[in-house]
């Protein structure tokens, strides 16, 4: 827009409206592809790849939190002249996505098995193309610079590729096999899931004592908290160093209900202290107990099917749901008299992540990765340094899961997601490969049939930060983009994800694939709960930004972003849209009064030169804070400066020269004023890119994407010009305080004079007089005998002394009164550090401060006994 339209739409503007103002600027920044980045090997790469959301998801707080953190990073190093790309996309979701549509065949009287596997896919891949793109839209509604040009699938043609090619390698090389285990199987979802995607919760329990008959005479007794699970029984266990027990072991039991003969054995993973120290083992439906299981030899009955109900061998409970049996099981011991007692037992039950069902652990045939090979060069990267954890706890921690790790259940019992490129041939010979043979590889048979399981949806998100640059093939974005440079992701996913992209990364790129891992915060709810729907504590970030708009939410979740989980604060967000207002007035006052005027920094002026070092301050504690992820640190001393010091001081001490009758001082100032404006507006757009976008237009710099990021120059400090402004701002305080304590009604200008300290030169203040008219309502004189009755204030060099604030009894009262106030405070910080209690154990920080504030008082108490002692003298 032109300069005259400009300055109108300024002067009609008097608040900055995000919702229109934010959904302009997206449109206009994605119609210029401004989010785009190619290949450009005379620029530095910056990339990250995000986090792909399911297709399934919504934006939640997690997201906003975390796609804020990415934004700001890739403006910010964008600016810095990198060339930064943040791509996106989305994940396939296998469980939630097939959920989704299962649930949406329900309400039309469909199951999936109706339609066959065929159909179903057809209906999944309409549902993501109706519905799968919500959470991309609504990145653009915070205002995240994706190159959506770019956008990747996890289920895309060249994504599939990726993901076969990876499989078939790591069978070829031994690391892949088929085989029966112990498995997390979810009777809703109808496959197993591997042990980070259990969800544990607390909840009330029954700990049951049922009395086995020793064959031979006697009995042993057993608590459980699954009675229903001892229809699976093959033996009792106890600890070898139990006495009570050493004369059962290498005897039989009779499992009751069913009399089948059960093993004595002794096993030292058998804990001694939980219940009565003999333990019933299942082992097909109990971790330790399929442990043990193989060490004794003993038989495996699954008496659990995949359905949750009790199988065959369960004898006349067959058919029941679990529930049921466990409490027809309980009553029918009673009724045999061997049920001993049921105590309350509050106890962690194992759920799936994805619908909430109990697991039952059940020995399923899977395909399994072995993780020892890969595990290696993933733990030394870290603990090298190649790759770096924010906070550094958390690198401990998977260095921790690493030493760990047991073979991945990568198998999934779903219709919706990568199937396996596996094909048998009616022999049962396993062919492995990337296309499907024509015929089997071992005995020529062409009647082949493919495995019906998909690869765990982590299988692919593994291979995430490599697979969207366009590998199997070596493509220029490859070459260029990867490694990337940070990934910003939550705490929870660290075994999930993390981990087995740095497996996959060193595997098949032979490099790390990210530098650094900066593990956010948790955004918890006001009342400290986690935030979720279920429990009512949920916060939607769209309502947010729709009441308070994107620059708001966008400020207050990075206020938010500490090293520590914090308490969601819907006032942070107010505090946001009050700062993207005093920004936007702030502009207007700057822009308005120096119309015509060009940007250029000035050093002629004190002020001008100590907003600058200022400036330069701020600057490098926001470099500062970046480089190590402390966005909270970076927009709270942001927040600061432009408000405290460019608005509330610079500006009101600046609006006397462009207000005045100087034309040289007036251009001056406003040559400063918006030079320094525009180096703010920069600084300030990776974390509120809308508002300084917006005032940015106004004097041609948008985008600002395409400008460069303030440098940041020693030179400009100016400690003496910092030290000098601080003393003025020392007295503008001193009389404000002053006719604040008296009431001074604020029309009313005060009169004073400055009496320089030992009798010094009286001048050093005499350039400000205009602004001590300005910003105290008071005509300084800097000669002359003040008023017999004055009332003195003490300042920074020496003192003022104010003509007829109040009359002598009035002024005498309202002395006594602060006078008796501080001399309280002083009792009460001398008592508090004459305790030894508190002296003694209180960290050193916290008795330094309380120190500091005694001092403090008691400064303050000498100056106003000063002052009442004048008054009474006068």
């Amino acid at each position: 827009m032109s300069d005259a339209q400009s300055s109108d739409y300024l002067r009609a503007t008097t608040r900055f409206e995000p919702a229109a103002v934010e959904a302009r600027w997206m449109k206009e920044w994605l119609a210029s592809h401004l989010f785009h980045a190619e290949p450009d090997p005379t620029r530095e790469p910056y990339s990250i790849v995000i986090p792909p959301p399911n297709i399934t998801g919504v934006l939640h707080m997690g997201h906003a939190l975390n796609n804020t953190i990415q934004d700001a990073l890739t403006r910010y190093h964008r600016m810095l002249g990198e060339n930064a790309c943040w791509l996106v996309g989305t994940d396939h979701a296998g469980i939630a996505t097939q959920n989704v549509v299962e649930k949406m065949l329900r309400a039309e009287g469909l199951t999936k098995e109706d339609l066959g596997r065929e159909e179903f896919a057809k209906r999944v891949w309409e549902w993501r193309l109706q519905y799968g793109g919500t959470i991309i839209e609504q990145l653009k509604s915070l205002g995240c610079s994706c190159d959506y040009d770019r956008e990747r699938f996890t289920f895309d043609d060249g994504y599939v590729r990726a993901v076969t090619r990876v499989f078939v390698e790591l069978y070829q090389k031994g690391y892949i096999h088929k085989g029966s285990y112990l498995v997390n199987w979810c009777p809703r979802c109808g496959t197993a899931i591997s042990d980070l995607e259990v969800a544990y919760k607390d909840m009330p329990g029954t700990l049951n004592f049922i009395r086995y008959p020793v064959n031979g005479g006697g009995s042993v007794t057993i608590a459980t908290t699954r009675p229903e699970t001892m229809l699976g029984d093959t033996a009792v266990a106890v600890h070898p160093d139990d006495e009570r027990y050493r004369h059962v072991v290498g005897k039989t039991a009779t499992l009751p209900l069913l009399g089948r003969e059960l093993k004595i054995v002794a096993d030292e993973r058998v804990d001694p202290e939980f219940g009565t120290g003999a333990l019933k083992i299942t082992p097909a439906h109990d971790l330790t107990d399929f442990d043990i299981g193989r060490t004794h030899g003993l038989e495996t009955i699954q008496a659990i099917g995949q359905d949750g109900r009790i199988t065959a061998a369960g004898g006349p409970y067959a058919g029941l749901e679990v529930e049921e049996a466990a409490a027809r099981v309980v009553a029918d011991l009673k009724t045999l008299g061997v049920l001993e007692k049921v105590e309350d037992y509050p106890h962690s039950v194992a759920t799936c992540d994805r619908c909430g069902t109990p697991i039952e652990p059940l020995i399923s045939e899977q395909w399994f990765m072995d993780m020892d090979q890969l595990k290696g060069p993933a733990t030394e990267v870290v603990r090298d340094g190649r790759v770096k954890f924010t906070p550094e706890r958390w690198g401990r921690v998977y260095l921790d899961w690493m030493e760990k790790l047991r073979p991945w259940c990568i198998s999934r019992q779903l219709w919706w997601g990568h199937q396996l490129p596996v094909w048998y041939c009616e022999d049962g010979h396993v062919n492995v490969a990337e296309t499907e043979p024509q015929a089997c590889a071992e005995c020529g048979s062409a009647a082949l049939t493919r495995e019906t399981d998909v690869l765990d949806t982590w299988f692919s998100s593994a291979l995430w930060p490599f697979a969207t640059w366009g590998w199997p093939d070596e493509t220029a974005d490859l070459a260029y983009f990867y490694p990337t440079n940070v990934l910003s992701t939550a705490r929870e996913i660290i075994f999930l994800w993390v981990a087995r992209m740095v497996m996959m990364g060193l595997e098949f790129v032979a490099d790390v694939p990210f530098h650094d891992v900066y593990i956010h915060s948790v955004i918890q709810a006001a009342d400290g709960r986690r935030m979720s729907k279920s429990l009512g504590t949920g916060i939607d970030p769209l309502e947010m930004i729709e009441k308070y708009g994107a620059d708001a939410t966008r400020f207050a979740m990075l206020l938010m972003s500490s090293s520590q989980d914090v308490r969601f604060s819907e006032e942070k967000i107010v505090m946001g849209r009050s700062f993207a207002n005093k920004l936007w007035n702030a502009s207007r006052l700057v822009l308005l009064a120096s119309e015509g005027l060009p940007a250029e920094r000035s050093d002629a002026h004190q002020v001008d030169r100590w907003i600058t070092s200022r400036f330069q301050r701020c600057l490098a504690e926001v470099e500062a804070a970046v480089t190590v992820f402390d966005f909270t640190e970076a927009v709270d001393t942001l927040y600061h400066f432009v408000w405290d010091e460019f608005c509330d001081w610079y500006l009101e001490l600046a609006k006397v020269r462009l207000y005045g009758e100087d034309e040289g001082q007036k251009a001056q100032a406003g040559g400063h004023a918006r030079w320094l404006l525009a180096q703010i507006v920069r600084l300030l757009h990776p974390f509120l890119p809308f508002v300084t976008e917006e005032v940015a237009a106004q004097y041609g710099e948008a985008p600002l994407l395409k400008q460069k990021h303030p440098l940041h120059d020693e030179a400009l400090l100016s400690p003496a010009d910092e030290a000098a402004v601080g003393e003025l701002q020392a007295v503008v305080d001193a009389l404000r305080r002053l006719r604040a304590d008296v009431e001074v009604a604020p029309g009313k200008v005060l009169e004073a004079v400055f009496v320089a300290e030992g009798g010094g030169a009286s001048g050093r203040y005499a350039p400000y007089a205009a602004a001590f008219r300005a910003l105290a309502r008071t005509e300084v004189r800097f000669e002359g005998e003040p008023a017999a009755d004055a009332t003195v204030v003490l300042v920074p060099g020496g003192r003022l002394e104010v003509d007829a604030v109040a009359d002598k009894a009035e002024e005498i009262t309202r002395l006594e009164q602060q006078l008796g106030k501080i001399e309280a405070e002083i009792r009460r910080g001398e008592a508090k550090l004459s305790n030894e209690g508190f002296t003694g154990r209180a960290p050193e920080a916290v008795v330094a401060k309380e120190r500091d504030k005694l001092a403090g008082y008691v400064a303050d108490r000498d100056e106003l006994a000063a002052r009442l002692a004048r008054v009474r003298g006068a």
